[in-house]
């Protein structure tokens, strides 16, 4: 078995990434991924401009605290002032222009207005308050780099450098099935012996949260042929397959043998626990990821494997998730000989600083420990965890989004 370190780098080896660019709107482009970078077409902000509401000054007039001076001029965001008169000051609004000879910024918490004048409460530094032209985005300057997966942050950015639309690289088209005779689905009358199929309405929302098209092509039947039809029609349609179940090595269990016979299977079996039973390999140009059956393995090898590979896939040049350093609420048992990602809640100690509690039953089969969970505490083999020892901790917010 590989750890989950050397099964996390092979994949990312063998994700190639789409060349094909679709252009679309900058409202659109949400979550998508660069395929080219954005420069801005302006400078901004194009002026030195006001960031108070205000008086622009000299700051050589103002010698002293309650000195008074006569205002010349108000300037709103969007105009243009004359240039300020030694000894006056202008009325400024927030993001207007810097006046011509005004060097400081005095906001108007700081000044009383009398009449036509205004008393200076408190002495301005040089430079007080004055956004400089050009300390956000200088015009010709790339602010967003290809392989960017664009947040709404960016999104805003881009749209203040000019762009009206994004070159991104095209969606990546994902087929996902589930086998398992025993899955039924929710809604269904549950017949002996069968449970909900929980992985397939937790694998399509993961992808929802990806730039992707997804393939629903159901529960596949617990047979070779079925298996065989379902892997064809998906490697026909799809850049990407992706399963749960029928990884593993039990009678019922075709997938493994379906995709050896159909392509190649090159990695298998990871040495993490939940999660044990992950596959890849490749039928004809599409990728193949097996997902474990049980509903915990499925969700957190698809965080901790898939999502980065079809990251990867879609071109993306951040596809790692983070982890940070969190102290335990309490002891934990002794782990065995493979890397345990473990379901932790986030709490505040009694010292106001933050920990981190663990589910009870940490179970591959124990889905409502995921939803109780904040994220994954990620710990070695043969590890024993006492109170306030130092975790690495993976939020869900890092492998979700």
């Amino acid at each position: 078995m590989l750890t989950a370190t050397e099964l996390l780098q092979e994949l990312l080896k063998r994700a190639r990434p789409l060349t094909e660019q679709v252009t679309l709107p900058l409202e659109r482009g949400l979550g998508g991924v660069l395929a080219r970078g954005v420069s801005s077409r302006v400078t901004v902000p194009p002026l030195d401009s006001s960031a108070m509401d205000g008086y622009a000054v000299r700051a050589a007039d103002c010698v002293a605290p309650g000195v008074s001076l006569p205002v010349s001029q108000r300037i709103a965001a969007g105009q243009v002032g004359q240039p300020l008169l030694p000894g006056t000051a202008a009325r400024i609004f927030t993001g207007a222009p810097i006046p011509a000879g005004a060097d400081a910024v005095v906001m108007q918490e700081d000044a009383c207005s009398a009449g036509e004048a205004v008393s200076i409460q408190r002495i301005p530094a040089l430079g007080q308050h004055i956004r400089r032209a050009g300390e956000d985005l200088r015009a010709q300057d790339e602010v967003l780099a290809p392989g960017t997966r664009l947040s709404a942050a960016d999104i805003g950015l881009a749209a203040a450098a000019g762009a009206t639309e994004l070159n991104l690289v095209r969606r990546l088209k994902v087929a996902l099935f589930s086998t398992g005779d025993e899955l039924a689905e929710p809604g269904q009358p549950l017949a002996p012996g069968q449970i909900y199929n929980s992985n397939r309405a937790a694998l399509k929302a993961l992808l929802a949260g990806l730039p992707v098209d997804s393939l629903d092509l159901g529960v596949v039947a617990d047979t070779r042929e079925a298996t065989l039809d379902a892997l064809r029609q998906a490697a026909a349609s799809a850049d990407v397959i992706l399963s749960t179940g029928g990884v593993s090595v039990g009678e019922e269990d075709h997938v493994k043998a379906a995709v050896e016979t159909l392509g190649r299977l090159d990695l298998w079996k990871v040495a993490m626990k939940p999660g044990k039973p992950l596959a890849y390999g490749r039928i004809g140009a599409a990728d193949f990821l097996g997902l474990p059956g049980n509903p915990v393995s499925s969700f957190a090898t698809f965080c901790l494997f898939a999502r980065p590979f079809l990251l990867k896939r879609m071109g993306a040049s951040q596809v790692l998730y983070r982890a940070y350093p969190v102290r335990a609420a309490h002891d934990w048992p002794r782990n065995g000989g493979r890397r345990e990602f473990l379901r932790a809640l986030l709490v505040t100690g009694a010292d106001g600083r933050g920990e981190v509690r663990f589910y009870p039953n940490q179970g591959s089969g124990v889905l409502s420990s995921v939803s109780w969970a904040d994220g994954f505490v990620d710990l070695a083999p043969e590890t024993a965890v006492r109170r306030g020892d130092c975790l690495r901790f993976i939020p869900f917010s890092e492998v979700l989004g």
